[in-house]
């Protein structure tokens, strides 16, 4: 089982290690101390769904329907640029500092973008449907494999979203929260402009 656990687990943190618009937001929610629990559980349960559907066979739905990987690169996209819009508008507001009083948002609307953030983009299941799907048929244990992706999810979105903490001293500043806005903008248009010219 550990020679299918540890490349499942080493792989599967390569593929979520590049800052996007889930790692993004998690890094955001860390940082503000919003509801980190729940936002990094609610990505690495989503991770978990999404690799055990890889590694089932899920993967072959994609190339059945050949449609589906269009329709979910455009919603992706189109989401992508109005929450990068969103970014832009906050750090042209500027003004925002991290205190310990500050106002977290609801509960509701922070799962809300996270689950937007994490299904409604393409990449997400090509990288964890089709390709771990894909590689995991290359082990003698799938299960072991799937169980070694997963785990890496989980440590790296708590490490992530309790980690940020690290950089509260940093984001105390109203203009650090203007350069990650703008960084966070930049990151969501990017990716948006990638999946509309894939």
């Amino acid at each position: 089982m550990i020679a299918s656990a540890v490349p499942g687990f080493f792989l599967g943190l390569s593929l979520i290690l590049a800052i996007g618009a889930q790692n993004a937001f998690v890094l955001r929610q860390g940082l503000r101390r919003a509801h980190v629990f729940a936002v990094c559980l609610t990505c690495a349960v989503s991770d978990a769904i999404l690799i055990a559907a890889g590694v089932a066979g899920f993967g072959a739905l994609t190339e059945a329907l050949p449609g589906l990987e269009w329709t979910m690169r455009v919603l992706g996209a189109a989401f992508l640029f109005w929450y990068g819009w969103r970014s832009f508008m906050s750090a042209r507001k500027g003004g925002q500092a991290l205190t310990a009083g500050q106002e977290a948002g609801s509960l509701r609307a922070a799962l809300l973008t996270c689950l937007a953030l994490t299904w409604l983009n393409p990449h997400v299941y090509l990288d964890t449907v089709v390709l771990l799907g894909a590689i995991s048929a290359q082990y003698p244990s799938q299960l072991a494999f799937a169980l070694g992706a997963m785990t890496a999810s989980f440590v790296f979105f708590f490490s992530l979203g309790y980690g940020a903490r690290l950089l509260a001293p940093l984001f105390a500043r109203p203009r650090a929260w203007q350069v990650l806005d703008v960084l966070i903008g930049a990151v969501m248009w990017a990716i948006a402009l990638k999946l509309l010219l894939l």
